[in-house]
């Protein structure tokens, strides 16, 4: 653990988009004061670690201590540090950040009931867990705007993470009615493939198993973190639905 290391927000340039809280992987942040970043326990900074200024898109992130020569990057620096710094050490801590990042929990049945399972499976994970010693940290993140989803490198919808990973390695989709009538656009969202069968809402001993291999796994998958590109599909959601929102009917629409 590091005292004499820790970030410093510079809060006249943040935005308050909260990456910096759900992506630290060592607790430093303060959730409860979200979207605000309140560095709450600075003890549990990790010595060189850059995971939230390098996400930060507007370089308002600085570490006191820091003699590396890092700059912030606005939240572009594509070099290994930038991508997999976001599990440095996490394993060691024995701490487990599960994120849900979704498009829409309010009219997407998939989102929704995805959200309902993964619920469930939390709360029955986490007390076997935390008596193995594991801090779980779970976070729910609506990817509102496609500068955001570029900012989580947001591939379909919904997806869920452990310390940063996907849980499954392959995506599947196919149309999704719900997302298509909200942006007005053809919109494919996400299908899970368990046991030969693919479920729009997965079930749940899919979950479960997925995010236990991802806890115990001791293989790390390949970075792909500087190739990514924002989906064409994801393109048309965002597109679309700022599109939508925009009256043109005259005076007498609304």
């Amino acid at each position: 653990m590091a005292k004499t290391w820790y970030p410093v927000i510079d809060y006249a340039l943040c935005t308050e988009c909260g990456i910096c809280i759900t992506r630290c992987p060592h607790g430093v942040y303060d959730p409860a004061k979200a979207p605000s970043p309140v560095v709450a326990h600075p003890e549990a900074c990790i010595d060189h670690c850059h995971t939230c200024g390098n996400l930060c898109s507007v370089g308002a992130i600085v570490y006191v201590g820091d003699d590396t020569g890092w700059v912030p990057m606005n939240g572009m620096q594509e070099s290994a540090e930038s991508c997999c710094s976001y599990r440095c050490e996490a394993s060691s801590e024995k701490k487990i950040a599960v994120e849900y990042l979704y498009l829409d929990l309010q009219t997407c049945n998939r989102c929704i009931g995805t959200d309902a399972v993964l619920d469930e499976v939390i709360a029955t994970l986490t007390p076997a867990l935390k008596l193995a010693g594991y801090e779980v940290e779970y976070n729910k993140i609506e990817m509102k705007t496609a500068e955001l989803a570029r900012q989580y490198q947001f591939l379909s919808s919904p997806t869920i993470r452990v310390n940063g990973r996907d849980i499954f390695q392959s995506v599947a989709e196919n149309g999704c009615d719900c997302c298509s009538e909200i942006s007005g656009a053809d919109v494919d969202c996400r299908v899970f493939e368990h046991n030969g069968e693919s479920y729009e809402i997965p079930p749940k001993e899919m979950l479960a198993e997925a995010i236990l291999q991802a806890v115990f796994s001791r293989t790390e998958s390949g970075c792909s973190c500087g190739n990514y590109e924002l989906p064409d599909n994801l393109k048309s959601f965002y597109e679309g639905k700022k599109n939508k929102s925009v009256c043109s009917c005259g005076d007498n629409c609304c």
